[in-house]
């Protein structure tokens, strides 16, 4: 098993790019920096390890159905913190 999350892209054009993330357990996005401003919403209960810059931790529940936003800028890596697989839908508003 490969240690990255599985990104699949739905839609990409001149307003949104929409990507669907699959994690299974222990499984990342590798570190990124955000260009948008961007709105996450949780398809499954997603128990997230967001590794920040300077090295801070912060263990976050997103349960399935629920949504947050970002502004551009974000920088971190997301890991798959709990033992189930875990999925998200990520709207980047261009």
């Amino acid at each position: 098993m490969t240690n990255s999350c599985t990104p699949t892209l739905m839609i990409d054009d001149e307003r949104v790019r929409v990507t669907r993330f699959d994690f299974e357990p222990g499984q990342e996005t590798g570190w990124h920096r955000h260009e948008y401003d961007y709105v996450i919403t949780a398809l499954t209960d997603c128990q997230m390890r967001l590794e920040l810059p300077g090295g801070e931790v912060k263990e976050v529940l997103v349960p399935a159905g629920d949504c947050y936003r970002r502004d551009e800028g974000v920088e971190h890596n997301v890991v798959n913190g709990g033992t189930a697989p875990m999925a998200f839908v990520e709207v980047e508003l261009k």
